[in-house]
Parts: C-alpha cells; structure tokens; sequence
C-alpha cells in the first residue's frame, strides 16, 4: 500500500544516513518481515476507519507477530463477530466467483441423514443428475452420518481432501428413487452460479417470482438481469427470496436486487444509509436505489432464511421494509447491521474491519439479534429447491395466498450441521482507495 512503502522509504533513508555517520557503531539493523509490515498497517486502519475505535482493547502491537492475531487482540468483542484478515488471492477468487472444488454443500437431516444440500449447476455432478436432497450413504467407503451428528469438521475435511484441482473422491448416493449410485469426481475449478435457481409460482394470489440467491458478488449482475427479465416477461405482482444460505457480499450488487424488486418508481431515491466513526464522518452517505433493466414492482417479498442469512441478505429486507410489505419465513438471521471496508496490503491480505452501520429510509437498523421469521420452519433439504414440498417453500406459499402463516410452531433452536467447500467471503464490503 502507498503508506507503507513511505514509510519503509524513510525507515532506509535512517539506516544509510546512520551509516554514513559514524560505521565504528554501526550495528544490524533488521527490516521488518512483511508479516510485521502488514500487521502495523492493519494497526494503522483499525485507530482510524474500524467503527468501534472508541471500544478497541489497548493493544502494543509490536507484542503481535502478525495481522491475523493483531485483530483479534484489537476486535471490539461484545458486538464484532465479523472482523477478520483474508488472503489476496482468495479474495480475488471469491470476488470473480471462482472456486475449486466438486461445488457442493452437504448436511444433516432430520432423521440423521447426510444429502446434499446445494450443488452448483457447473459441479460435474450437477450434469450427472445429482441435485439437491440426496441422500449420500458415503464418501470414499466411508459413512458419513456419525461424522455429521458428531459436527466433525475436521474429520469431513479430511476425508472430501484438500480444495485443489485433481482430487478424487467416491460417492455413493441413494437417488430420490431409492437406487444406489455410484460416483466417482475430480475436483475441478469453474465459476459459481448465485443464482441457484428462478422459477414462477402461479398461485391463487397471482404470478409470484420465486429466487434463490446465494452470494452478493460481481458476476451476480448478470444472472440476477436474466432472472428478472424472466420475472418481468411473466408479469409477477409478488416474489419469494429464498436467501437461507446467503452471508452477504457487495453492497452494490444488494443496491441493483434492491431496485430489480422495488420498481422503477424508487430508482435514484435513498435505499441506506451509511454512517461510520467519528474520524470518518465525511464518508457517511446515503445510497440510492440502482437503476436497472427489467424491474418488476411487487407488494409482498416473503424471504425464506436461516442463521446463515446475513449482512447484504438482511440489509435487503431492512431496505425494502419501508416500501413494500416484507415477512421472513425460517429461522432468526445472522443479525449484521454493519458493514466493511477491504483493504489490499500488497497483493498479499485483505483486511476487512467492520467500519459502518447501515440505516433504512425510516433510521432503522441495530438488528444485532437478527430478523425473527413468521413462523419457524427448519431448513429442509430432503426436496429441492422449486419442490412445493419443500417445507419452507410450502409456508412461504401459504403466506402468500392466506394472508397469515398456517399455524403457529413451538420451536427449539438445533444447529443445523452443513458443511460447504466455499468458504466465506467479505460481507457487506466494499473496496476503499485511502
């Protein structure tokens, strides 16, 4: 970064000055690694754009070999669950969606049966047929199950291998008709698809748009204008948004979702609003709606979601809650009211210090507790995605044509063990030119 190599420039104009003086003292003098340089740049950041510079633990950094274990040391611990230091080359994989895998996520059912949960459409298996809700009996000869009832993370990772193109692994799958098959995969590199699937309901309440939608990245664009041009040649008047498995991303892609479902009548018009410390309040700014092809205008947008629903996911529904009538059919989300600048150290980490709140047109936001659904209704991935079945696709339907959620559940909070090739990538983030 330009302030480093400043003041890397000034600590060697020392050093030959010093030397030139007097050589009988001369003494070794030990540059920096460049894990110390990017653990003071990182210093640097969090005393003057992280949100909560008032809250941080006093830390010397010098006592800290590194970034990564400097922000943990400086992380305001009580709010700040999302703070974290990433290496460069991920971030540009994620950013492009590029990932290297067999591009699947796989949990636990309800009866103790590992399936698959998500598969990308270009996994070599998605062209085999395997979809979601698959039973996997095992992987590699070896049964799954106790490994996810024990949510061995460890011992999964262990077995699928390492994420690197070239690695084989077996599965045994029993299909939905209750044949067993036998596939064998190499783990590739290709680009995601975010958009997992778009489709039309035609209920009693009309035409209803139904998206799953995965990740805020770049490529997103695209497929979220061919989902709705889609929408928009089919006339839908409400839509279905099943963000479950969405962690967020960038804000400018949540500002185009946000005016594809809002219409062209709030194009240009305050969507949120972003506010940050005191150091930096000449960066608070409020961000319009996008204007975007094919918008469709709907009155109602239920939102399936789960604990892992967050950042951009929720920032959607805190958005759009002013404009439109908006219900949440699942689990409580993550509860990410914040967001995150990236910074790039020398093409080697990105730092993401959480360093701004997000409001809606009406000043709401604080939903650290997360968004609490209609009614609590468990991530089912026995069927797939456009399957009525599908248990909180059948609520969110029901919603849709009653007015009201058909019963009211009693609920007991079990984590749901899923384990996902991808990791995580930024959330609510965007990138800053210091």
């Amino acid at each position: 970064m330009k302030k480093i190599f400043i003041l890397l420039g000034a600590l060697l104009v020392l050093v030959i000055y010093s030397c030139k003086k007097d050589d009988k003292n001369n003494t070794d003098v030990t540059e920096p690694t460049e894990d110390e340089l990017a653990r003071d740049d990182l210093y640097d950041i969090m005393n003057t754009y992280y949100l909560w510079d008032k809250l941080m633990p006093v830390v010397v950094k010098e006592n800290y070999t590194g970034p990564t274990d400097l922000l943990e040391a400086m992380r305001y611990k009580e709010l700040d669950r999302w703070s974290y230091v990433q290496n460069y080359d991920d971030f540009v994989a994620q950013s492009q969606a590029i990932f290297v895998g067999h591009g699947i996520r796989i949990g636990l059912d309800q009866n103790n049966q590992t399936r698959i949960a998500q598969i990308y459409k270009k996994s070599p298996m998605y062209s085999l047929g395997v979809r979601r809700g698959w039973i996997i009996k095992k992987l590699n000869g070896t049964d799954l199950a106790p490994i996810f009832i024990a949510g061995d993370g460890e011992a999964y990772y262990s077995l699928i291998g390492a994420s690197q193109a070239g690695v084989t692994n077996t599965f045994l799958f029993q299909t939905p008709e209750g044949k067993d098959s036998t596939i064998t995969t190499t783990k590739s590199s290709f680009t995601l698809n975010t958009v997992i699937e778009y489709d039309t309901l035609m209920l009693k309440s009309g035409v209803t748009g139904h998206l799953v939608f995965e990740q805020f990245v770049q490529p997103s664009n695209a497929e979220l204008e061919t989902a709705f041009a889609f929408f928009k040649q089919n006339n839908i008047n409400n839509i279905i948004v099943d963000l479950r498995y969405n962690g967020g991303g960038d804000l400018t892609v949540l500002q185009n979702l946000a005016a594809y479902i809002g219409g062209s009548a709030r194009f240009g018009k305050p969507f949120l609003t972003l506010k940050h410390n005191q150091q930096q309040v000449a960066r608070n700014k409020t961000y319009n709606f996008s204007t975007v092809t094919s918008p469709v205008s709907v009155s109602k947008m239920i939102v399936i979601t789960t604990r892992s629903t967050a950042s951009a996911s929720e920032d959607l529904i805190n958005g759009l809650k002013p404009f439109l009538e908006v219900k949440t059919i699942g689990d409580t989300t993550n509860g990410k009211p914040v967001g995150m600048y990236g910074f790039n150290h020398n093409d080697l980490y990105m730092f993401w210090p959480i360093s701004f709140e997000l409001t809606n047109t009406a000043s709401e936001g604080d939903f650290y507790k997360g968004f609490f659904p209609e009614k609590y209704v468990k991530d089912d991935i026995t069927h797939d995605w456009d399957d009525r079945r599908e248990s909180c696709l059948k609520e969110a339907i029901y919603y849709l044509e009653n007015g009201s959620v058909s019963s009211k559940s009693s609920y007991s909070y079990k984590r749901s063990v899923q384990f996902s090739e991808k990791p995580d990538g930024p959330k609510n983030a965007y990138l800053i030119d210091k």
